[in-house]
Order: C-alpha cells, then structure tokens, then sequence
C-alpha cells in the first residue's frame, strides 16, 4: 500500500532516519523542517499523511495541525505528532489541535509503521467513499450532507469492574454519548443489520464504538476478540479504540493491524479518551453517511437490473473521477474492456433465459475477483468495462489474465442437470498515466480499450490485448 508522507522535523538528523524507515517500507517521503514549509508542503503536494514533530523552530506542532484543520485543501490529511514529552497534556493537547495520534520519542519502528498502515487503509477508503459520493452527486442522487453528528451507542468492554470504572470516569468529563457496559461473553451477540432500519430506532443495534481492553479474563484476549469484531456483519464498520497495557509495543502492532481505529495506551485519562470518542464518532458518521449514500441512492438508478454491476450511465461518470484523481495522486490507472466470445451462440443453443444466465454467472465471477475500489460495469449485452484506479501495467495485465482464465477454466451450468457451458473472455486494456501528464480524455481511453478487444477479437479471441500506447 503506498503513499505519500510529509515528514515534519527541525533536526535533519530526525529526518533522514525516519525517511530511510518510510522508503524502506516503500512510502514516498517528503520533508520540512519548520511549520511554515510544512504547510506550504502540504498545500502542494497533497500527503496522504503528516508525520510532525511537536517542536519547531517557527511555531508549534499544536499551531501547524490547527492550521492543516483550517484549510480545506488539508483539514483531511491525517497527522501523526511526534512528541518529547508523554504527559497526559500534551497527549491532549497535540488531539485537540486535530492529530489522529500522538507518538513518543524517539519513534519505535514497529509502532510507527503499524500505525502508517492503519491510517493510510482509512485514508484510502475515505477517499474512494468521496469518489463515488462525488460521482452519485454530480448524476443529482446525493443530498446535501448534515454537519450535524447525532450522539453514539458506545460499549465499554474490560475485565472486572474496570469497565464501570471507565464509565464513570467518562462521565466525569460530560460525554455526550451513551455509553454502557458489555460483558465481554455478549460482545458478539448482536445481529445481522436489517435492511430497513425504522427511523430514529437503535433497538437491537450493534453499538457504533467499541473500547475494549487489551487483556480480558486472559491476556491479549481483546485482541482475538477484535478480530472477530472485525469479521462480522453487524460490527464490521464499528469504531473500536484499544486500551493496551504500557510497555507492550507488539500489542499494540497486532491491534492496529487487526482493524483497531485507535489505541490508548501508557494509562487511562477520561479527558483523552473522551476527544479520541468524539473524533472517531464524526469519522464514523461520515464514513457511514457516504457508505449509505452510495448504497442506496446508487443501487436503483445507477445498476444493471440483470447483473447488479453498474450500468453504463454511472461507469463512463465515475471513469472521469477515476481520471481527475489519477492526475492528482500521481498513480496510473487501468481501462479494460471484456466482451463474451461468441454470446450469440449461446442464446441461439440454449435460449436467453439461460444466456442471461451466463452473463450473471460471468458478472459474479469478474465482481468477486477485483479489489472493492475498482468499478466493474455492464456497459452492452455481453461486454463489461472495468476500471481499476492507482494500478500498473504489470498489475493490470497481471489481472486481466486472471480474470480471462477464471472464466475459461470453470465451465458454467446454469441449471441443476443442465449441461456445463464453456465460454471465454477477450479483453482489451489501455492505460491512464497519472499526475498531470494525464491529459487523456476517459472516452479516448475507451477508445483504446475498444480497440485492444477488437485486436483480442482478431487474434482468435480469449485473448488479453492492451493498446498500442499503453504496451
């Protein structure tokens, strides 16, 4: 998972250290070493994440993160703050200023990097929540989004009494949220969502934030238990904010590599524990908001009734936003499209029902083996488009020949008894270059891929075929 991570140090010495971590682990790194400069930084380039030093020479690491929070063009670029002294107000004040974490030096590798993946996995699905919300927007299928963040269901989770303890010294610092206690036994009891959710009815619903503690009636029992958190429907959205015990640097990687959003660890301070709830509610209710819009303002108007892939409409809508971030982020995109070879003659042998049959089958197939953020589309009968955004060209032929051999290799029975059918693929490719190099029109990247399947088509068909420009 790459990214782009803005390094932020008065000593040079820091600097380099923490980039020869970063790019040892494949992150692009850039550096300042005053506020200022950071922020001009930042402004330019876009990071995917801030790592900041709480000590500068021009101003704070407190200033800075309320300045990045200021300006729209940054206010979303998560910031991690580097600080020299661990006191509990320090700690809250680098989280009021807006930091979604605070890291003690000198900066524990295995620490610091579990904590760059976990961030940036967030990063990446907010933004491509954005990209589709943007998209459902400009076809007029999105309101207007409320600023409004309604108070959450938060389940506090430890051995013994400690659980009550932490109520009720959550409120001691007024929470706003209702909070209660859950018997570690019942924390996976909660059902299925429904579909349709009455109005205004938290009945029966799997609490929105979790806080559990690392060690339950056994150590690292709260970490098994996160896991299965994270694998089940009702919760697998839901916040959860780790309370590890000090001195314990691999429990805290295994945590946030399990899905843990946040982690408190070196004691227990209501005060911080209270900002890291309320900031993990807002990001949760806007994630959830954008989940939802996407969902179901998209699902009737924006899907193909046969296949449930996206339609045209939507395909060729969102391709434009694949492109506008392409030319942002810096990465290559890839354009395939995948034709049926020889679809006539199914409906001909076997007759439509059974050929629209087949094309779900196929739909499921190519829905089933691409990552979440890739759009996949019935764009005609037998053909399908799908784009694949932040991708090589290795990585996109890598997936097209899988995706051509899954469809070749398992034949395809419609019916119980009925007799298998065999179908291919032939796919054709073009590639978007990212930054501002990317001056391709999405429709001429169709173009391309168009023509790449007729040379898919040409050379006999189940056959992958990229353009001429891209190969």
């Amino acid at each position: 998972m790459a990214g782009r991570i803005l390094i932020v140090d008065d000593v040079a010495t820091n600097r380099i250290m923490l980039k020869v971590r970063l790019t040892g682990a494949c992150y692009h790194v850039s550096q300042a070493g005053t506020g200022a400069d950071a922020l001009e930084i930042a402004k330019k380039e876009n990071p995917d994440l801030i790592i900041l030093s709480h000590e500068l020479p021009d101003m704070s690491g407190d200033a800075v993160c309320a300045q990045l929070q200021k300006d729209p063009l940054t206010r979303d670029c998560p910031v991690v703050m580097s600080i020299t002294c661990n006191s509990a107000e320090a700690r809250i004040a680098a989280l009021r200023a807006g930091a979604q974490d605070y890291l003690p030096k000198p900066l524990d590798e295995m620490t610091l990097l579990a904590r760059v993946r976990s961030l940036l996995r967030a990063r990446e699905t907010e933004n491509e929540l954005r990209l589709r919300d943007d998209t459902s927007r400009e076809l007029g299928f999105a309101e207007i989004a409320s600023d409004f963040i309604k108070p959450a269901n938060v389940a506090l989770i430890a051995p013994g009494g400690d659980a009550v303890s932490w109520k009720a010294a959550l409120a001691s610092v007024d929470s706003r949220h209702n909070i209660r206690v859950i018997a570690p036994e019942n924390a996976l009891s909660w059902p299925a969502p429904a579909r349709e959710e009455p109005k205004g009815s938290d009945t029966g619903k799997a609490p929105d934030v979790f806080v559990i503690s690392g060690d339950l009636t056994r150590q690292d029992e709260g970490l098994r238990l996160l896991s299965e958190l994270r694998s089940r429907p009702a919760t697998r959205h839901a916040g959860i904010i780790m309370v590890l015990r000090e001195g314990a640097p691999q429990q805290a990687v295994i945590a946030l590599d399990l899905g843990a959003n946040d982690l408190v660890t070196g004691g227990f301070t209501p005060e911080e524990l209270k900002i890291r709830i309320d900031a993990l509610v807002t990001r949760k209710r806007r994630s959830d908001q954008l989940r939802n819009s996407v969902r179901d303002r998209l699902r009737l108007a924006m899907q193909d009734s046969l296949t449930g892939l996206y339609n045209r409409r939507y395909a060729f809508t969102h391709l434009t936003r694949i492109s506008e971030h392409s030319r942002t982020s810096g990465h290559s995109f890839a354009v395939m499209m995948l034709d049926i070879d020889r679809f006539k003659q199914v409906n001909d042998t076997w007759g439509h029902q059974v050929g629209d049959q087949v094309l779900c089958a196929v739909a499921h197939r190519l829905r089933d083996n691409l990552r979440d953020v890739d759009l996949i589309a019935r764009i005609g009968g037998e053909e399908f488009l799908v784009a694949m955004p932040d991708t090589t060209m290795d990585q996109a032929r890598g997936a097209a020949e899988r995706l051509r051999r899954l469809v070749e290799e398992i034949p395809i029975v419609p019916a119980p008894g009925m007799e298998p059918i065999h179908v291919t693929l032939s796919i054709g490719v073009s590639m978007g270059p990212g930054g501002q190099g990317n001056q391709q029109h999405p429709e001429g990247l169709l173009q391309q891929a168009d023509q790449a399947l007729y040379a898919s088509k040409n050379m006999g068909r189940n056959t992958v075929s990229f353009c001429r420009s891209a190969a």
